[in-house]
């Protein structure tokens, strides 16, 4: 194994599921500005993740409806001009 290509700075961070405020500590080098009070009492930095186990289908056995009408809206508003000048042509 290659010497030296690890990082060194490993430390407790915390990571929180935000759909469903599963949160869980681990060692890591993710660089992070949030920081959170854990249980401990003691202060740590704070991953904020979109989805993990705990919220995952695959996991889980149960599918989630994810609201992607807001998303496709905002495209739509933002490249229109292009889809009407394609429709002009």
């Amino acid at each position: 194994m290659k010497k030296d290509i690890h990082p060194k700075d490993y430390r407790l961070v915390v990571f929180k599921d935000m759909s469903n405020d599963y949160t869980f500590v681990t060692k890591s080098t993710v660089a992070t500005k949030d920081t959170i009070v854990w249980e401990d009492g003691k202060e740590y930095p704070l991953v904020k993740l979109e989805i993990s186990n705990t919220s995952h289908p695959f996991y889980t056995g149960k599918i989630k409806l994810i609201d992607t009408a807001g998303r496709v809206d905002k495209f739509k508003t933002k490249y229109q001009k292009h889809f009407d000048n394609r429709n002009k042509a």
